[in-house]
C-alpha cells in the first residue's frame, strides 16, 4: 500500500512537471511587456468607472454598477488566467490542439439552443446559465488561435505547397467558425477572426495568391452581409458621408466626434465628459476612446495608441529570439488581435473605418472580453519568459 501511495505522488508530481516547466519559470518574463498589460488593465478599469457612471446609475441606481460588474465578471477570473497562463509552460497546450477547436465550435452552436442564447442588439451572441452570462465569441478568439498555431505548426510546407492540404481544410475551418457566427449575425466579431486567421495563415506559409483569394473572398461575404441587412448598409453610407442624416442613423458617429473634438489637447478633467449623459451611444463599450478623449484629451489619447503599438513592438521582439513554431504563431495571432481591434476600434471612432461595434481591448465594458484579453496576455508573458533561455 504504501509502494502504491509513492507511485501514485510520483505520477502527480510527474503531471505538475509537464505543465510547469520549472527551468522556465526561474526567468523573468519581459518586464516592459508586462508593465503594458497592467497598465491598459488599470487604466481602462478606471475609464471605465468615469464612461459607466450615468448608465449604471440610470439603470441600476448605483453609479458603479457596471464597474463592479467588471471587477468580478472580467478582471478577477482574467486575473487568474493572466497568472495561470504565465506560469504555465505553453508547449503544453499544443497537445490539445483539436480540443480548442471543438470547444470553439461547440461555444458558437450553443448559442442558438433554445433558453440558452440571448439576443442582444441585433445579435444572437450571449450565452446566460442561471445568474453567469458571457459572450463566446470573445472565449473564440483566444480559442481560434490556440488552435491555428497547433494546427498550422504541425502542418509545415503544406501551408506553402499544397493545394488541397493547405488552403482547401483552412477554408473549410474559417467557413464553418465564420457561418456560425454570421447565423448569430455578428459582423465586427467576423472581421476580428477572419483577420486574425488570415494573418496566421500567411505567417505559416501560405502563398500569395492563396492570401489575396481569401481576402477576396471575404470582402464579397461582408458585402453580401452588408447588402441584406438595411442598418448595416446605412452604416456604410454615414461612414462615406458623415454628414448625412445626424440625427438618425448617422447620429452615433457624429456625437462620437464631437466627443473627440472637444477633449482638445488636455481634455475637459476625468469624469467631466459630458457625452456619456444620454448623448454618445455605447458609451462605456464601443465608444469609450471617444470618452478617453473627451475627458483625458488628446496627449492621452495617443498615448493609448502608442500602449498598443508598444505591444506590437515587444511581440516581434520576442518572436526574433523564439525558435519555436508553434510560440511564433502564438505570437503572432494574439499581437494581431489586439493592434487590429484596438486599431478598427479607434478608426471607427475618428471616421477612418466603418462603424461595426468592435469594441477597445482591455478598455471597453465587457468580463468576457477582459478576461480573454488577459488570459492570451498570460501566454504572451510566459512566452517572454522562455525565449529568455535560447
Amino acid at each position: 500500500m504504501k509502494r502504491f501511495r509513492v507511485n501514485k505522488n510520483k505520477k502527480k508530481l510527474n503531471l505538475v512537471k509537464k505543465i510547469f516547466d520549472f527551468k522556465t519559470l526561474a526567468n523573468r518574463p519581459d518586464k516592459f511587456l508586462v508593465l503594458l498589460f497592467g497598465i491598459l488593465i488599470v487604466f481602462g478599469l478606471i475609464m471605465l468607472s468615469s464612461a459607466s457612471t450615468v448608465e449604471s446609475f440610470r439603470s441600476h441606481g448605483n453609479s458603479y454598477y457596471f464597474f463592479w460588474h467588471q471587477i468580478y465578471s472580467g478582471f478577477l477570473p482574467g486575473l487568474i488566467l493572466l497568472i495561470l497562463f504565465s506560469l504555465l509552460d505553453y508547449t503544453w497546450l499544443e497537445k490539445y490542439t483539436m480540443a480548442f477547436f471543438t470547444m470553439a465550435v461547440f461555444l458558437l452552436a450553443i448559442i442558438f439552443i433554445p433558453g440558452l442564447g440571448q439576443v442582444i442588439g441585433n445579435a444572437r451572441s450571449w450565452v446566460k446559465l442561471g445568474v453567469i452570462s458571457f459572450q463566446p465569441s470573445e472565449i473564440v478568439k483566444l480559442l481560434l488561435i490556440l488552435f491555428l498555431a497547433g494546427w498550422f505548426s504541425h502542418r509545415g510546407q503544406e501551408m506553402n505547397k499544397d493545394f488541397w492540404n493547405g488552403l482547401i481544410p483552412f477554408g473549410a475551418i474559417l467557413g464553418l467558425v465564420s457561418l456560425l457566427i454570421i447565423l448569430q449575425p455578428d459582423l465586427g466579431t467576423l472581421v476580428v477572426l477572419a483577420t486574425i486567421a488570415i494573418i496566421m495563415y500567411f505567417a505559416a506559409g501560405g502563398r500569395m495568391i492563396h492570401l489575396f483569394g481569401l481576402v477576396g473572398l471575404g470582402l464579397g461575404l461582408v458585402g453580401l452581409m452588408v447588402a441584406r441587412a438595411p442598418y448595416r448598409a446605412a452604416r456604410l453610407m454615414v461612414f462615406l458621408h458623415p454628414e448625412l442624416d445626424p440625427q438618425g442613423i448617422g447620429y452615433h458617429i457624429n456625437q462620437a466626434f464631437l466627443a473627440i473634438g472637444s477633449g482638445g489637447w488636455f481634455g475637459l478633467g476625468f469624469g467631466q465628459s459630458r457625452q456619456k449623459f444620454a448623448y454618445l451611444p455605447e458609451v462605456m463599450g464601443d465608444s469609450i476612446f471617444a470618452v478617453i478623449s473627451e475627458e483625458l484629451g488628446f496627449i492621452v489619447a495617443l498615448a493609448v495608441i502608442m500602449a498598443f503599438v508598444l505591444i506590437v513592438w515587444r511581440g516581434l521582439k520576442i518572436l526574433k529570439v523564439t525558435n519555436d513554431d508553434y510560440a511564433r504563431l502564438l505570437i503572432i495571432g494574439i499581437v494581431s488581435w489586439f493592434i487590429f481591434q484596438a486599431f478598427y476600434n479607434i478608426g471607427a471612432m475618428i471616421g477612418l473605418l466603418p462603424l461595426t461595434g468592435i469594441p477597445l481591448p482591455f478598455i471597453s465594458y465587457g468580463g468576457t472580453a477582459l478576461a480573454s484579453t488577459m488570459a492570451a496576455s498570460g501566454i504572451l508573458i510566459n512566452i517572454s519568459r522562455k525565449s529568455t533561455i535560447e
